[in-house]
């Protein structure tokens, strides 16, 4: 039960976080004018940490798999 609440735990409240920073860029951008060239660079800059955690996740999953197989 721990480890499975900690798993998903995770998983959820990172993706929760991320919804969250979404709306924070995107107030961020609108508060300060950024047009759409700073809005881009804005959500790029977020998207690469997205990535980055998916990234992660896909390695972790992976590894995992592959130590059960052989």
């Amino acid at each position: 039960m721990d480890e499975w609440l900690t798993e998903y735990g995770v998983t959820l409240g990172v993706g929760a976080l991320i919804l969250f920073m979404i709306f924070i860029v995107w107030d961020l951008a609108r508060r300060s004018n950024a047009g759409k060239f700073g809005t881009l660079i804005l959500y790029i800059g977020l998207a690469m940490g997205i990535f980055g955690f998916v990234i992660k996740f896909l390695i972790t999953y992976l590894l995992e798999n592959a130590a059960g197989v052989g």
